[in-house]
């Protein structure tokens, strides 16, 4: 990341809208900005497979699910954040499984790019089912997305959710299957 050429652009961004970037409040905002941005674009040109580490325990094929993960990312058509959690199931073959830390780097690695919430959820499903060829991926992602909140009234906590199916999980029976565990593991906090 260049810094001192995104403190420059905010700077101009900041002239843009007409604002005076010597004011006192705004004097260090394009500093803090480019600060604040290293961390929530800390993703860009990271591989999110190098995240997994593989490894074989007897599991007896049995669903693994990894529910509530918090994320934070910015909507590429408009840089304002959306954010919520990704809830992750999947079925190991032949034992293949990964720690819970591995996938939840794998959340924070994808979410700290530019990008639609969309693209977010397939390339997490995508990442796990290419390093670990499991029977079956599931991932469900919910987000409020602030370029929605902000464009006028009555539109406050509106959730959008993605989910990317791939493998066994595309069988209706355990698709219910999984979906009734996230549903029950979510309602269990409330």
């Amino acid at each position: 990341m260049n810094r001192d050429l995104l403190e420059k652009a905010i700077r101009d961004m900041i002239i843009a809208i007409g604002e005076n970037p010597e004011r006192e409040g705004l004097k260090n905002t394009p500093k803090r900005i480019a600060k604040l941005y290293e961390d929530i674009f800390s993703g860009v040109g990271k591989d999110a497979k190098k995240n997994i580490n593989v490894y074989k325990v007897k599991n007896e094929d049995e669903m693994v699910i990894l529910s509530d993960i918090p994320f934070y990312s910015m909507c590429e058509h408009h840089f304002l954040p959306f954010f919520g959690s990704v809830h992750i199931a999947y079925i190991p073959k032949n034992n293949r499984i990964t720690g819970f830390s591995n996938l939840i780097d794998v959340v924070d690695t994808i979410s700290r790019r530019p990008q639609i919430q969309e693209r977010m959820t397939t390339e997490i499903a995508d990442t796990i089912n290419d390093m670990l060829d499991p029977l079956g991926v599931l991932v469900v992602v919910e987000a409020r997305q602030f370029c929605i909140e902000l464009q006028g009234r009555n539109r406050k906590n509106i959730k959008t959710v993605t989910s990317a199916i791939r493998g066994g999980f595309r069988k209706n029976a355990t698709r219910q299957e999984a979906l009734q565990l996230l549903k029950k593991v979510s309602s269990s906090e409330d």
